[in-house]
C-alpha cells in the first residue's frame, strides 16, 4: 500500500470518527455519556483519576522493584558461576 493511500485511508477514517462521535462531544445542557453533570459529578471523578494514578504509580514500582531483585539475583549467580 502506497504512503499517500495510507494517509488519505487514515485522514477518512479519523474524519468518520469524529462525525459518529461529535453528537456526543455537542451534548446539550451538560448531558454527555454519563448523564447530567454537576460539581459532585466532576470532583468525585477527579478524584477517582488521583487514586488510579496513586495506585497505579504504587503497583509498577512494585513491579520494577521486584524485577529489580531478580535481576540482582541473577547477576549474583552468574558471577558465583564464573569465579574459579
Amino acid at each position: 500500500m502506497s504512503r499517500a493511500r495510507r494517509i488519505a485511508l487514515v485522514a477518512t477514517t479519523s474524519l468518520l470518527a469524529s462525525l459518529t462521535l461529535a453528537p456526543l462531544a455537542l451534548a446539550a445542557d451538560g448531558e454527555g455519556l454519563y448523564g447530567r453533570t454537576d460539581d459532585k459529578v466532576v470532583t468525585y471523578f477527579s478524584f477517582a483519576v488521583i487514586a488510579f494514578f496513586a495506585i497505579f504509580v504504587t503497583v509498577m514500582s512494585l513491579v520494577q522493584m521486584r524485577l529489580e531483585n531478580r535481576k540482582e539475583k541473577a547477576r549474583e549467580e552468574l558471577e558465583r558461576l564464573r569465579r574459579p
